[in-house]
Protein backbone atom coordinates (compact mmCIF):
# COMPACT_ATOMS: atom_id res chain seq x y z
CA UNK A 1 0.00 0.00 0.00
CA UNK A 2 1.35 3.39 -1.20
CA UNK A 3 1.70 6.00 1.15
CA UNK A 4 0.11 9.57 1.36
CA UNK A 5 3.71 10.93 0.20
CA UNK A 6 4.11 8.49 -1.96
CA UNK A 7 0.93 8.55 -3.60
CA UNK A 8 1.51 12.40 -3.68
CA UNK A 9 5.35 11.93 -5.72
CA UNK A 10 3.85 9.01 -8.19
CA UNK A 11 0.57 12.23 -8.77
CA UNK A 12 3.23 14.56 -9.25
CA UNK A 13 5.20 13.16 -12.25
CA UNK A 14 3.15 10.87 -13.72
CA UNK A 15 4.12 12.61 -16.89
CA UNK A 16 7.41 11.78 -16.89
CA UNK A 17 8.22 8.34 -17.99
CA UNK A 18 11.84 7.96 -19.84
CA UNK A 19 14.61 10.74 -20.09
CA UNK A 20 13.58 13.63 -21.65
CA UNK A 21 14.77 16.10 -24.31
CA UNK A 22 12.30 18.37 -24.38
CA UNK A 23 9.84 18.89 -21.60
CA UNK A 24 6.55 20.39 -21.00
CA UNK A 25 8.57 23.77 -20.18
CA UNK A 26 9.89 24.29 -23.57
CA UNK A 27 7.14 24.38 -25.69
CA UNK A 28 5.05 27.14 -26.55
CA UNK A 29 3.07 30.02 -24.70
CA UNK A 30 1.18 28.14 -22.00
CA UNK A 31 -2.59 29.19 -21.42
CA UNK A 32 -3.86 30.08 -18.62
CA UNK A 33 -0.67 31.01 -16.79
CA UNK A 34 0.87 29.29 -14.51
CA UNK A 35 2.87 29.58 -11.57
CA UNK A 36 6.24 28.33 -10.54
CA UNK A 37 7.89 28.47 -7.19
CA UNK A 38 11.75 28.09 -6.64
CA UNK A 39 12.78 27.19 -3.31
CA UNK A 40 16.19 27.69 -2.89
CA UNK A 41 18.34 27.18 0.88
CA UNK A 42 20.08 30.64 -0.06
CA UNK A 43 19.67 33.51 -2.08
CA UNK A 44 21.55 32.84 -5.48
CA UNK A 45 21.11 28.70 -5.04
CA UNK A 46 18.20 28.85 -7.93
CA UNK A 47 19.12 31.26 -10.00
CA UNK A 48 22.53 30.06 -10.65
CA UNK A 49 21.13 26.35 -10.95
CA UNK A 50 17.75 26.72 -12.23
CA UNK A 51 17.82 30.45 -13.03
CA UNK A 52 17.57 30.07 -17.14
CA UNK A 53 14.35 27.74 -17.13
CA UNK A 54 13.04 30.74 -14.53
CA UNK A 55 13.42 33.32 -17.42
CA UNK A 56 12.00 31.22 -19.87
CA UNK A 57 9.12 30.56 -18.06
CA UNK A 58 8.96 33.95 -17.21
CA UNK A 59 9.44 34.71 -20.92
CA UNK A 60 6.39 32.24 -22.33
CA UNK A 61 3.82 34.31 -19.95
CA UNK A 62 4.37 31.77 -16.58
CA UNK A 63 4.46 33.65 -13.03
CA UNK A 64 7.86 33.16 -11.45
CA UNK A 65 8.43 33.45 -7.24
CA UNK A 66 11.35 32.64 -6.04
CA UNK A 67 11.83 31.76 -2.44
CA UNK A 68 15.22 32.23 -0.33
CA UNK A 69 14.94 30.38 2.53
CA UNK A 70 18.51 31.98 4.11
CA UNK A 71 19.99 34.83 2.27
CA UNK A 72 23.68 32.52 2.41
CA UNK A 73 25.38 35.89 4.85
CA UNK A 74 28.24 33.66 6.01
CA UNK A 75 29.87 33.20 2.76
CA UNK A 76 31.90 35.76 2.42
CA UNK A 77 35.06 35.79 4.48
CA UNK A 78 35.46 39.35 3.93
CA UNK A 79 32.21 40.64 5.28
CA UNK A 80 30.18 40.27 8.32
CA UNK A 81 26.97 37.97 8.15
CA UNK A 82 24.90 41.21 8.77
CA UNK A 83 26.81 42.77 6.13
CA UNK A 84 26.84 40.57 3.47
CA UNK A 85 22.72 39.80 4.59
CA UNK A 86 22.68 43.24 3.04
CA UNK A 87 24.60 42.73 0.21
CA UNK A 88 22.67 39.56 -0.98
CA UNK A 89 19.32 40.77 -0.05
CA UNK A 90 20.01 43.78 -2.48
CA UNK A 91 21.35 41.30 -5.10
CA UNK A 92 18.71 39.19 -4.99
CA UNK A 93 16.80 41.83 -5.77
CA UNK A 94 18.41 43.10 -9.06
CA UNK A 95 18.44 39.32 -10.34
CA UNK A 96 14.87 38.64 -9.49
CA UNK A 97 14.33 41.93 -11.75
CA UNK A 98 16.65 40.47 -14.46
CA UNK A 99 13.63 37.91 -15.19
CA UNK A 100 10.85 38.93 -13.80
CA UNK A 101 10.41 36.84 -10.68
CA UNK A 102 8.96 37.79 -7.30
CA UNK A 103 10.84 37.07 -3.98
CA UNK A 104 9.88 35.88 -1.01
CA UNK A 105 13.05 36.14 2.09
CA UNK A 106 12.48 33.31 4.43
CA UNK A 107 13.58 34.16 8.02
CA UNK A 108 16.52 31.45 8.74
CA UNK A 109 20.07 31.95 9.05
CA UNK A 110 22.56 30.55 6.27
CA UNK A 111 24.53 27.43 8.13
CA UNK A 112 21.52 26.85 10.45
CA UNK A 113 18.33 25.73 8.77
CA UNK A 114 16.28 24.08 10.58
CA UNK A 115 15.25 20.84 9.43
CA UNK A 116 12.12 19.94 11.04
CA UNK A 117 8.26 20.56 11.45
CA UNK A 118 7.99 24.53 12.09
CA UNK A 119 10.25 24.99 8.59
CA UNK A 120 7.60 22.79 6.84
CA UNK A 121 4.65 24.50 8.23
CA UNK A 122 6.16 28.09 7.01
CA UNK A 123 7.30 26.50 3.21
CA UNK A 124 3.68 24.82 3.55
CA UNK A 125 1.74 28.53 4.00
CA UNK A 126 3.75 29.93 1.22
CA UNK A 127 2.87 27.00 -1.48
CA UNK A 128 -0.88 27.84 0.18
CA UNK A 129 -0.23 31.38 -0.70
CA UNK A 130 1.46 31.20 -3.75
CA UNK A 131 -0.25 28.46 -5.39
CA UNK A 132 2.06 26.97 -7.49
CA UNK A 133 1.20 24.33 -10.28
CA UNK A 134 5.33 23.85 -10.44
CA UNK A 135 7.93 23.64 -7.87
CA UNK A 136 11.36 23.60 -8.27
CA UNK A 137 14.13 22.83 -5.22
CA UNK A 138 17.73 21.22 -4.29
CA UNK A 139 18.19 17.48 -5.36
CA UNK A 140 17.80 15.42 -2.50
CA UNK A 141 21.58 14.27 -1.34
CA UNK A 142 24.05 17.14 -0.90
CA UNK A 143 27.39 18.14 0.33
CA UNK A 144 25.56 21.07 1.88
CA UNK A 145 23.46 20.77 5.14
CA UNK A 146 21.29 23.43 3.80
CA UNK A 147 20.43 22.17 0.40
CA UNK A 148 19.41 18.83 1.45
CA UNK A 149 17.33 20.26 4.23
CA UNK A 150 15.78 22.35 1.58
CA UNK A 151 14.87 19.94 -0.35
CA UNK A 152 13.18 17.44 2.23
CA UNK A 153 11.75 20.02 3.44
CA UNK A 154 9.77 21.49 0.10
CA UNK A 155 8.80 17.93 -0.65
CA UNK A 156 7.35 17.20 3.01
CA UNK A 157 5.49 20.64 2.80
CA UNK A 158 4.07 20.20 -0.90
CA UNK A 159 2.28 17.64 0.98
CA UNK A 160 1.48 19.82 4.11
CA UNK A 161 0.03 22.31 2.60
CA UNK A 162 -2.66 20.16 0.72
CA UNK A 163 -3.90 18.46 3.78
CA UNK A 164 -6.91 19.98 4.91
CA UNK A 165 -5.73 19.13 8.30
CA UNK A 166 -2.74 21.21 8.64
CA UNK A 167 -3.53 24.23 9.45
CA UNK A 168 -1.73 27.22 8.61
CA UNK A 169 -2.69 31.36 7.91
CA UNK A 170 -4.74 30.13 4.66
CA UNK A 171 -6.30 27.49 3.05
CA UNK A 172 -5.14 23.92 1.84
CA UNK A 173 -3.89 23.69 -1.50
CA UNK A 174 -3.88 20.93 -3.88
CA UNK A 175 -2.28 22.37 -7.28
CA UNK A 176 1.13 21.27 -7.39
CA UNK A 177 1.57 19.00 -10.71
CA UNK A 178 5.06 18.80 -10.72
CA UNK A 179 8.05 18.97 -8.19
CA UNK A 180 11.49 18.84 -10.18
CA UNK A 181 15.16 19.11 -8.60
CA UNK A 182 17.80 21.47 -10.19
CA UNK A 183 21.50 20.22 -10.55
CA UNK A 184 23.84 22.47 -8.60
CA UNK A 185 27.68 21.19 -8.22
CA UNK A 186 27.29 20.67 -4.82
CA UNK A 187 24.42 18.49 -5.00
CA UNK A 188 25.47 15.76 -7.47
CA UNK A 189 25.29 12.66 -5.35
CA UNK A 190 22.93 10.57 -7.17
CA UNK A 191 21.52 13.24 -9.75
CA UNK A 192 20.52 12.08 -13.11
CA UNK A 193 19.50 14.41 -15.77
CA UNK A 194 15.95 13.85 -16.76
CA UNK A 195 14.12 16.74 -18.09
CA UNK A 196 16.24 19.04 -20.54
CA UNK A 197 14.79 22.17 -20.71
CA UNK A 198 15.62 24.59 -24.38
CA UNK A 199 16.68 27.77 -22.74
CA UNK A 200 18.49 28.38 -25.48
CA UNK A 201 16.44 31.97 -26.15
CA UNK A 202 16.79 32.82 -22.34
CA UNK A 203 20.49 32.41 -21.21
CA UNK A 204 21.33 35.88 -21.92
CA UNK A 205 18.51 36.94 -19.25
CA UNK A 206 19.93 34.53 -16.89
CA UNK A 207 23.59 35.89 -17.67
CA UNK A 208 22.65 39.07 -16.10
CA UNK A 209 20.43 37.20 -13.86
CA UNK A 210 23.55 35.32 -12.47
CA UNK A 211 25.65 38.09 -12.15
CA UNK A 212 23.87 40.26 -10.08
CA UNK A 213 25.84 38.22 -7.72
CA UNK A 214 29.15 38.79 -6.46
CA UNK A 215 30.03 35.24 -5.76
CA UNK A 216 28.86 34.37 -8.77
CA UNK A 217 31.14 37.26 -10.69
CA UNK A 218 33.99 36.19 -8.50
CA UNK A 219 36.00 37.46 -5.48
CA UNK A 220 34.11 35.40 -2.77
CA UNK A 221 34.80 32.03 -3.16
CA UNK A 222 37.42 30.04 -5.37
CA UNK A 223 34.98 27.95 -7.27
CA UNK A 224 34.14 29.66 -10.45
CA UNK A 225 30.14 30.01 -10.83
CA UNK A 226 29.79 31.26 -13.83
CA UNK A 227 32.11 29.68 -15.65
CA UNK A 228 30.84 26.17 -14.14
CA UNK A 229 26.75 26.89 -15.02
CA UNK A 230 27.67 28.71 -18.33
CA UNK A 231 29.29 25.58 -19.54
CA UNK A 232 26.90 22.69 -18.01
CA UNK A 233 24.23 24.45 -20.00
CA UNK A 234 26.42 24.07 -23.22
CA UNK A 235 26.81 20.33 -22.37
CA UNK A 236 23.11 19.44 -21.68
CA UNK A 237 22.44 21.56 -24.55
CA UNK A 238 24.70 19.25 -26.97
CA UNK A 239 23.27 15.83 -25.02
CA UNK A 240 19.92 17.20 -25.86
CA UNK A 241 20.41 18.37 -29.48
CA UNK A 242 19.70 22.15 -28.40
CA UNK A 243 22.04 25.33 -28.02
CA UNK A 244 21.82 25.48 -24.48
CA UNK A 245 19.51 23.80 -21.66
CA UNK A 246 19.29 22.81 -18.06
CA UNK A 247 18.72 19.45 -16.59
CA UNK A 248 16.05 18.32 -14.12
CA UNK A 249 15.57 15.10 -11.81
CA UNK A 250 11.88 14.09 -10.31
CA UNK A 251 12.15 11.20 -7.86
CA UNK A 252 12.82 8.14 -8.54
CA UNK A 253 9.46 6.69 -8.14
CA UNK A 254 8.00 9.47 -10.37
CA UNK A 255 9.67 7.57 -12.98
CA UNK A 256 7.57 4.66 -13.04
CA UNK A 257 6.01 3.50 -16.48
CA UNK A 258 2.91 1.23 -17.13
CA UNK A 259 2.26 0.41 -20.37
CA UNK A 260 -0.05 -2.04 -22.21
CA UNK A 261 2.65 -2.16 -25.05
CA UNK A 262 5.84 -1.24 -26.20
CA UNK A 263 5.01 2.28 -27.60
Amino acid sequence: MLSCLSARILNCSTLMASVIALSVFAQGRQSPQRTVLAVGAHAGDMEVSCGAVLAKQRKLGDRVVILHLTLGERGNPKLSPEEYARQKEAEAKTAAAAIGAELIFGPYKDAELPNDEQVRRYVADVIRTVKPSILITHWKHSMHKDHAAASAITVDAELLASLAGVKTDHPAYNGVKAIYFAENWEDKEGFTPYVYVDVSEAIESWEKCAKAYEFVRGGVASFRYFDYYRALARVRGAEAGMSDAVALDIDSMGKKQILQSLP
